[in-house]
């Protein structure tokens, strides 16, 4: 076992033997003593060798920023708001995290682009700090944003009756309003004055999307702003979006769900002359027009100073200093211990101190001299990487731990200083400061970092539903991400038990979700967004009914039992599923409907190399077939009476027998061990970058005892989490 080559197969072989796969059930099986004498002889050197591992090395290698981490701590450094995640290599997420160390890479690529996103934050925050902030707000009513021509609007909204009116066209473009188009790009906000719903359905709503882009065939792409949730009851909605410069915005309501009302003109334009559509009963959304204004949400000018020069007075744009050269040196220095995240010494400072003296002898602007040498800050390892030594994390580096597990960036003041004074780690302390990240809105990060790759949720684009799902709309999928992480926001601030993840007495909703799941009886409020509603009995409930889900375990046509099973089975039963032998071809399912998956799969279980892993595969991925690839329930494959059933029994891999996903559900719901230790798993990995190992297994059984008798609650599981040794050592 001291050999890592050899390490990770008698890990495997002690957990099989462990788990009952081995000798398999065919074979002569060991008395359960000699069974128990094996794994404890194996499990002695195993630990020994993993831990001597961890010592020397740490159980996390050198880990670095994600670029969503860069991209804030750039933010919260220098106080600009500019993107920068696009402008960074995309990060690896082998594991699943994009926090893990060993699937991160640094090289000279990396670099280069590191440097171009300094250069581009530096840019931009010299500039505000030294010439000002380009200001705009302007008002457009209807004659801005609708252009009449002859009765033909050119895919514009209607104007009538002082009002702006959107309707649901099935028109490409339609609803765009060049009169917006912005001439910078930046950050907006964007209110849609007294906005109310025409003819609103049942639910007392109509929905419409709110999207940036060219507006021209030339450049199609519209980026989505938000869901707009039109009621009866006008009032003002205000959303806020970074718009590219030349980029206008495009508002009309979901086709989906509404009449498509009728274009009336020819040569893809539309025409309302001779026309009331709301006295036709069409639905649409009325508004009195649209103010634009731009904003820096991440600082004012005032507060970007001091971020950039503290300390320092300015006067007319200018910094006002007696003796420049000497606050050059402590300017320098104060920068790069807020960058490292740690006090720096004389010596740590000198080169960037250096860097910067140099510029300000050649040019005297003091600056340009603060722009070399805070560059030279963002491309060093100490600000790029986690500066972590082997053995227990000083409290500096578990400041940073922690503000980046909830945050995604750097500590803030309070945390620095209660590292500096070596207060951090009383124990009262640090869960106080723990409850602080989490009740904190930045926190809004964790919770959309966690959930998006835990759950796969990044992946919801990846795939376009078919044409027949038309329920199917952009509202709709926003929704359901909403509906995730909402749903484990509600979980972790009201610390309820683990069990929810499977089922719970209340779903996270709002009215189009209402609408598309078919939850007629569901107590929605309409204007009020995502909320929490009760519900009881056999119904919706649990992350495995979150549309979100089902989408991103299907390809936008036909679900797969493999897919969805291996996904369940990985992230919330914590089951290792190892890749397929390269010789076994995948299970696809068949279209034509000539052959079920069902009978693909039992062919393809009587492979001896294939049955083990799919006795773990298999039945939740058979519960799940109940919900076809948008999330919807269904009884068969299809609309027709020909289509076949779905058939969603099977066997649990200890044996449990389940007719439907209620019952697989239930099985699960008595087992909270089981979704406590995957889920610590999990949040562990994402938050320490490595994944649990062999010698952090006693610690996870000290977790779990510890938060049993909470009923496992998700925050309770999180603050046992993070005071482990798992945590708080490298």
């Amino acid at each position: 076992p001291s050999d890592p080559g050899n390490f990770a197969v008698w890990e495997k072989v002690h957990d099989r033997v462990r788990d009952g796969e081995m000798p398999p059930k065919k074979k002569e099986r060991p008395e359960k003593k000699e069974m128990a004498r094996f794994l404890a002889a194996l499990k002695g050197p195993l630990l020994e060798a993993d831990r001597a591992d961890a010592l020397q090395l740490g159980r996390v290698r050198g880990r670095r920023l994600t670029r969503v981490e860069y991209e804030h701590t750039v933010h919260d450094l220098l106080g600009v708001d500019l993107p920068l995640v696009d402008r960074l290599p995309a990060d690896e997420n082998e594991s699943g995290f994009e926090t893990v160390a060993d699937y991160q890479q640094l090289s000279h690529f990396h670099l280069d682009k590191y440097l171009a996103a300094a250069d581009a934050a530096l840019d931009e925050a010299l500039g505000r700090a030294t010439r000002g902030d380009r200001t705009f707000r302007k008002f457009y009513g209807p004659k801005e944003l609708t252009s009449n021509r002859g009765g033909g609007n050119y895919r514009g909204p209607e104007a009538r009756g002082g009002k702006v009116i959107t309707w649901p066209v099935r028109i490409q473009f339609f609803g765009r309003m060049p009169a917006t188009r912005v001439p910078a790009s930046g950050w907006y906000r964007i209110t849609l004055k007294n906005l109310r719903a025409i003819n609103p359905g049942k639910d007392g709503t109509v929905w419409g999307s709110l999207q940036s882009g060219g507006g021209l065939s030339a450049d199609p792409v519209l980026h989505y702003i938000a869901s707009v949730e039109g009621t009866a009851k006008a009032r003002d909605h205000v959303h806020e979006a970074w718009i590219q410069e030349g980029h206008l915005l495009v508002f009309k309501p979901t086709e989906s769900g509404n009449r498509i009302a009728p274009s009336g003109a020819g040569g893809g334009n539309v025409s309302f002359k001779g026309r009331d559509l709301a006295r036709q009963g069409f639905a649409g959304l009325e508004f009195d027009g649209i103010e634009l204004r731009r904003i820096h949400p991440n600082a004012t000018r005032a507060e970007l100073q001091k971020k950039l020069l503290p300390g320092v007075a300015f006067k007319d744009g200018k910094p006002v200093i007696a003796n420049p050269r000497r606050e050059l040196d402590r300017l320098v220095k104060a920068f790069a211990s807020r960058a490292f995240r740690r006090p720096v010494t004389d010596a740590q400072a000198a080169p960037y101190q250096a860097l910067a003296a140099e510029t300000f002898a050649e040019t005297g602007k003091l600056p340009e001299a603060l722009r070399t040498g805070y560059r030279a800050i963002l491309c060093s390892p100490r600000f790029l990487t986690f500066v972590e030594a082997p053995g227990k994390l000083d409290d500096h580096a578990l400041a940073t731990r922690l503000s980046y597990l909830f945050w995604d960036s750097m500590p803030d003041w309070t945390l620095r200083d209660l590292a500096n004074r070596g207060e951090l780690r009383k124990p009262e302390v640090f869960r106080q400061q723990v409850d602080r990240l989490l009740d904190d809105d930045r926190a809004r990060r964790f919770i959309a970092s966690f959930t998006d790759q835990w759950l796969n949720l990044k992946e919801i684009d990846f795939t376009s539903p078919d044409r027949r799902y038309r329920d199917f709309d952009p509202i709709v999928q926003d929704s359901m991400v909403q509906e995730t992480r909402a749903f484990l926001a509600e979980l972790i601030r009201e610390d309820l038990g683990i069990t929810n993840l499977v089922k719970s007495d209340f779903v996270m909703l709002n009215t189009r979700l209402k609408e598309f799941y078919r939850l007629a009886d569901a107590g929605v409020v309409p204007g009020k967004g995502m909320q929490r509603v009760p519900v009881s009995g056999k119904g919706r409930s649990g992350l495995l009914t979150h549309g979100s889900i089902l989408k991103v375990t299907a390809d936008g046509a036909v679900t797969s039992p493999v897919v969805r099973g291996v996904w369940v089975a990985e992230r919330i039963l914590g089951m290792h599923i190892p890749p397929p032998p390269p010789n076994i071809p995948a299970v696809e399912p068949d279209i034509r409907g000539a052959t079920s998956i069902r009978d693909q799969l039992d062919k393809h279980r009587s492979d001896s190399s294939c049955a083990a892993c799919h006795a773990k595969i298999d039945p939740a991925g058979f519960a799940l077939e109940s919900f076809d690839p948008i999330g919807l329930w269904r009884t068969k494959y299809g609309n027709s009476r020909s289509s076949a059933s779905v058939d969603p029994s099977g066997v649990t891999p200890d044996g449990e027998p389940f007719a439907n996903f209620w019952q697989w559900r239930e099985i699960y719901h008595r087992r909270p061990a089981v979704l406590a230790e995957a889920f610590t798993k999990q949040f562990l990995a994402y938050a320490t970058g490595a994944p649990v190992r062999f010698s952090d297994r006693e610690a996870i059984e000290s977790i779990l005892a510890a938060v049993k008798q909470e009923g496992y609650g998700l925050r309770s599981i999180i603050h046992a989490a993070v005071a482990s040794d798992i945590f708080q050592y490298k």
